[in-house]
């Protein structure tokens, strides 16, 4: 057991492959994981589970502590003062959080947790994938902390039943997927969020958008603009659907529908509604669909869908077109143009025979601005586009793009290099803004500024 954890440290037993055969544990690591099985059994054997529910934090933490101390010593195994910290800390992450994984969530900079089978742990860290020298014990012992996540809100997660979306306290997002789907064992993946949202401000600083850009969405927001944001996974969507609702009046209600809940609004009259899937006789789903359509009846001033996927998006075109401008969704997409042919064939999924041409008119009567999220290879991701829906020309829904970003190449280090411009047209919802009470100043769309990143 003597240097153990430099030997950690160093990675030695982690795998170097994606496959199975490529990982094998060192014989230290085997020790020290055959010697923490142990005492956790040894544990679990002593402890009044009972009380952990009602113990408070720092108390249940220094009597963690005490046990694992003495059955360490009862184990009689020699190993160092590094060594014995170590286990402590892993035990009190096995009982009270998620087990080898529960360091990373202490690490601000990650925003995915990427967990493949027992064998590799990889983290998304600044926009970009790394592997970690994080393992589990085996298999089971991620069953183990997927069973914990999953049946802290209810649900479950077997042969039956093998893929489950669940979220932790904190509000990150899970997603598990396990034996007969998952070939290679259980595969957990965690999508973190801030424990402070961030704001505009720190959108700027990033250079996701320009300080322009933020003064212009901040003004569309208010004036009661209703906005698609549109992008691939992992662009930011949500982020920026979360920006951008923190500039809704405090005065109004705001109604969210969402799969699971991510949003954080600030303001003080929020309703959060989310989705539910069946439970194990088929019954008792209630969807996006119907999540829309009730809520139309709770008197919303806004509406936000997280993300639509499906049937949902007629009715939220149709409250949109009735009385609820200003409202907030996301889809995927890779292009502004690609957002319209998904909303127009995810109508057709509502089992309506609408002509293409009505389902587009409800499409550019519904929306007026798109914005057009992506992630660069660099990691950070930037609203490459900015374009207003101006109706409809013919049977094509018309648009024209305000803002854009040109990349114009990558530096040695793989920093994506380009700019910001406006295209010189003044957008007609200019005016609406205007009547609103919203400043907009006409050298925003000067294509002469040039914002450099």
């Amino acid at each position: 057991m003597s240097g153990l954890r430099e030997r950690m440290e160093k990675g030695e037993g982690e795998s170097t492959a994606l496959g199975a055969t490529a990982f094998q544990l060192s014989p230290a690591d085997k020790a020290y994981q055959e010697l923490k099985m142990r005492i956790h059994q040894k544990l679990l054997e002593r402890m009044d589970l009972t009380v952990i529910e009602t113990m408070p934090l720092d108390e249940l933490k220094r009597q963690l502590s005490f046990l694992v101390e003495k059955l360490v010593a009862e184990e009689a195994v020699p190993i160092n003062e590094a060594e014995r910290e170590r286990i402590v800390r892993d035990i009190q992450h096995e009982v009270l959080g998620l087990g080898p994984i529960e360091p990373l969530f202490a690490d601000p900079t990650i925003s995915d947790i990427l967990v493949n089978t027992y064998r590799q742990v990889y983290v998304e860290r600044l926009g970009k994938l790394e592997m970690t020298p994080i393992t589990f014990r085996d298999n089971a012992h991620v069953m183990k902390i997927i069973d914990k996540i999953v049946s802290g809100i209810g649900r479950r997660i077997d042969e039956s039943s093998p893929m489950v979306d669940a979220r932790l306290p904190d509000g990150s997002r899970v997603n598990a997927i396990i034996p007969p789907v998952s070939l290679d064992g259980p595969i957990l993946s965690i999508r973190r969020f801030s424990v402070v949202p961030l704001t505009m401000d720190n959108l700027i600083e990033y250079k996701s958008l320009t300080p322009t850009m933020a003064a212009l969405l901040e003004g569309i927001v208010q004036a009661r603009q209703s906005v698609l944001i549109s992008g691939g996974t992992g662009t930011g969507k949500t982020t920026l659907l979360n920006v951008m609702s923190a500039y809704i009046p405090p005065s109004e209600r705001i109604v969210t529908i969402e799969d699971a809940a991510e949003l954080q609004l600030q303001q003080p009259h929020v309703v959060r509604l989310e989705t539910r899937p069946p439970n194990i006789e088929g019954k008792g789903e209630v969807t996006q669909r119907a999540l829309v359509r009730n809520s139309l009846r709770m008197r919303p001033d806004r509406i936000i869908v997280g993300e639509v996927r499906g049937a949902e998006v007629l009715d939220m075109l149709q409250a949109m077109n009735t009385g609820h401008e200003g409202s907030l969704t996301t889809v995927h997409s890779n292009s502004p143009r690609d957002s319209m042919t998904r909303l127009e064939n995810m109508i057709g999924m509502a089992g309506i025979s609408l002509p293409p041409k009505v389902a587009r008119q409800q499409i550019g009567s519904a929306l007026n601005v798109v914005l057009q999220i992506a992630r660069l290879s660099d990691g950070k991701r930037k609203i490459v586009s900015m374009q207003e829906i101006t109706g409809m020309e013919g049977d094509v829904i018309s648009m024209q793009e305000i803002f854009t970003f040109e990349q114009k190449g990558v530096d040695k280090d793989g920093t994506v290099k380009g700019h910001f411009r406006a295209t010189g047209i003044r957008p007609k919802f200019a005016d609406r803004l205007l009547v609103r009470g919203v400043e907009v100043k006409d050298e925003w769309f000067d294509p002469a500024n040039i914002y450099e990143v």
